[in-house]
């Protein structure tokens, strides 16, 4: 079921550079943007299978859950066991495409899916262009129906605000490895990212989807203050996605 994908040869670059991955940060971005990425996952059989889960529930462009299939399928080997947790579901497109990837490659992983999934909470206009209620078509009980149609058993649905119900699951939850951060507004990137980090084992990651498109300038302001200016992180990855990892800087 798994393909054979031949990843872009950055051998020379370091390993470990400022709490990054450079040479998997070039992997990834260079091969998804440049070079023949696309069409090698075009031919994944997983990649494919779990695609068809997310096709009718995703607004996110497809090389970004692209970017998430290359981050699970190699960038998890060495790190201690951890779950992976999604901040802003929606319809739950990505969450499952995560969950079906995972039930093949990382048996025991759970995805855990915070959302109101009613829409937007409400926000602040000097950071944000979304406005409370957006994004209320979440369409929660049918995704629920759809879990169990397709007994999903991995992917866990975490309904209400952030602040409200993400401390105490990540507490049950114990350790993280990925926190797919797709949230859109400056107070909520803010708050997951940093909650998440308190659960973050070493090397997992950060992938964030908002902080480099033009209407969510609130997002890249949460992520300067809590990863950059407040952790002295450097990017590992720019394209398609912004991802950190939890590597102290060296």
């Amino acid at each position: 079921m798994v393909t054979a994908i031949v990843l872009p040869d950055f051998s020379e670059a370091s390993e470990r550079l400022r709490g990054r991955n450079v040479r998997a940060g070039y992997q990834r971005g260079y091969g998804l943007q440049y070079g023949n990425l696309v069409n090698q996952l075009h031919q994944d059989e997983l990649y494919n299978k779990a695609m068809e889960l997310a096709r009718e529930r995703t607004i996110v462009h497809e090389q970004k859950r692209m970017n998430l299939y290359l981050i699970l399928r190699f960038g998890f080997e060495g790190l201690a066991p951890g779950h992976i947790v999604e901040f802003g579901a929606y319809r739950g497109g990505n969450a499952l495409f995560m969950a079906a990837v995972c039930r093949e490659l990382h048996p025991g992983t759970k995805i855990y899916a915070f959302d109101t999934f009613e829409g937007m909470p409400t926000t602040d206009p000097e950071h944000d262009t979304h406005r409370a209620g957006d994004f209320k078509d979440a369409g929660h009980q049918e995704l629920v129906e759809l879990i169990e149609k397709e007994k999903i058993d991995n992917l866990h649905l975490v309904r209400g605000l952030f602040e409200n119900t993400a401390e105490e699951t990540l507490r049950d939850i114990g350790s993280v490895r990925l926190s797919h951060i797709d949230c859109d507004i400056y107070s909520a990137v803010k708050y997951s990212c940093t909650m998440s980090e308190k659960y973050m084992v070493d090397g997992g990651y950060w992938v964030f989807d908002d902080p480099l498109s033009a209407d969510c300038i609130g997002a890249m302001e949460a992520v300067e203050e809590t990863l950059i200016q407040g952790n002295g992180r450097f990017a590992e990855q720019v394209y398609p996605h912004l991802v950190y990892r939890n590597w102290p800087p060296s």
